[in-house]
């Protein structure tokens, strides 16, 4: 995890001290199973749970002779509990631990994420219905198309993000998961009821089956599902980067007093935040990938998946926490400028309802064909040599023969496009 783009809170659920209290966690709720039944004895549980302790430093010292973190992590504990440290890990693997430890991380992790995904909603919604009735240019291919409403925009993004939501609500319950099966998964030393009792008193459910290890498809749900929700911020702090072209000045990023824009230019304010969640959603989707390679291993298990999640599971976490608090910001404090969307609709002087006014020509009997003709050459005269295209078309025998003026007006109605504005909003938000 780098620090500049880490908030707290996630970064203490991935700071080694959590990683290895949770495992601390795992091996007590697996001496509490065996207490129950009788595999050890009551008060060695007593004894482990009053003077198990660690620490950070301690454990990398050990690892240094070791070159195994878990080996050094109960030794740590050997040297604080004493005797009974021998019921310790018993039966166990190292996977049993850090594979259920991994569980309560991503568990955390997802509700963290499921929390700031709840903080962004009100903000789609509330600007969703401030810009409801605020037309603007639609775009395809980056060219003008026909209008719309700006709500749109935002009821859009507020159903993806529903959908988001949803997705890791799935991937939560997917990640977690526990296993306490051995070293091959065959329960050679535990039976398979300590593990669904170790699982339930952490707040997880059991693997049905398993190997040394938790199957990684379950990681790979999860990495992926961060990388959706990356390619949705994405999504829309690029539309932000385009409205805020100095061509488009359609909306633009907060400009707090004192921000500076350019080292070279003072004039300049430029989208920096979009930017930076753009360039940042490219890592946690890159990362999938890692997910998705990490989910075949050479039979029962290899080791090649564990370096690779040491970073791309807190990584991602971490990435997709701050790009979501910075979207949320981002889009809390932009600056609109309606009369910009207004006058950028008008820019090609009427093209826009070039489609209207095709589908008004057929309702009066003209075939498509010819109909796409009248429109189109009107339209092409105002691209090549400007002019106002309803001047035009009310000028064209061929159109003013089966259109009224008064028809013909009618079609560069802007009201005519937002009509079913709401009908939409119903859709999105009476769930």
């Amino acid at each position: 995890m780098i620090e500049r783009y880490t908030l707290p809170e996630m970064g203490a659920i991935w700071s080694q001290q959590n990683k290895f209290q949770k495992w601390l966690d795992v091996e007590i709720a697996v001496c509490e199973v065996h207490a129950e039944d009788g595999t050890i004895p009551s008060y060695a549980v007593v004894e482990i749970k009053a003077k198990a302790a660690f620490t950070v430093e301690r454990i990398s010292e050990i690892e240094k002779t070791t070159d195994h973190d878990v080996i050094a992590f109960t030794t740590n504990l050997a040297e604080n509990i004493g005797p009974a440290s021998r019921f310790v890990h018993y039966g166990l693997t190292s996977s049993d631990v850090v594979d259920t430890a991994n569980a309560l991380l991503l568990k955390e992790s997802c509700d963290i994420l499921l929390a700031k995904i709840d903080a962004m909603l009100p903000v789609l919604k509330r600007r969703a219905f401030e810009f409801k009735d605020t037309p603007q240019i639609g775009r395809t291919h980056g060219i003008h198309a026909e209008p719309t409403s700006f709500g749109l925009v935002w009821a859009l993004w507020c159903s993806e993000m529903e959908r988001n939501r949803e997705r890791l609500e799935r991937a939560r319950e997917a990640v977690s998961v526990g296993k306490i099966s051995g070293a091959v998964g065959a329960f050679a030393h535990l039976a398979p009821d300590v593990e669904e009792r170790v699982c339930a008193k952490l707040g997880l459910k059991a693997a049905d089956v398993s190997t040394q290890v938790i199957q990684r498809d379950r990681y790979a749900e999860y990495l992926c599902t961060l990388a959706i929700i990356a390619s949705t911020l994405e999504k829309i702090a690029l539309q932000v980067r385009h409205w805020q072209r100095t061509e488009l000045r359609e909306a633009q990023e907060y400009f707090k007093a004192g921000q500076k824009g350019s080292s070279a230019m003072p004039h300049k304010r430029n989208p920096i935040l979009s930017e930076r969640i753009c360039g940042l959603a490219r890592t946690v989707r890159a990362n999938s990938i890692v997910g998705l390679e990490n989910v075949a291993l050479w039979h029962e298990r290899d080791i090649s998946h564990s370096s690779a999640e040491r970073i791309v599971l807190p990584d991602s976490s971490a990435t997709l926490d701050y790009i979501l608090a910075k979207a949320t910001l981002l889009l809390d404090t932009l600056v609109v400028y309606p009369e910009n969307m207004l006058k950028n609709l008008n820019l090609t002087h009427g093209l826009v309802f070039s489609g209207q006014l095709m589908l008004a020509l057929t309702q009066k009997g003209v075939s498509r064909e010819d109909a796409y003709v009248f429109t189109q050459r009107n339209a092409m005269k105002v691209w090549d040599e400007g002019g106002d295209y309803n001047e035009l078309v009310t000028q064209d025998a061929d159109i003013s023969s089966h259109l009224s003026n008064e028809e013909i007006a009618r079609v560069f109605d802007l009201k005519h496009y937002l009509r079913n504005v709401s009908k939409v909003f119903e859709r999105v938000f009476t769930k």
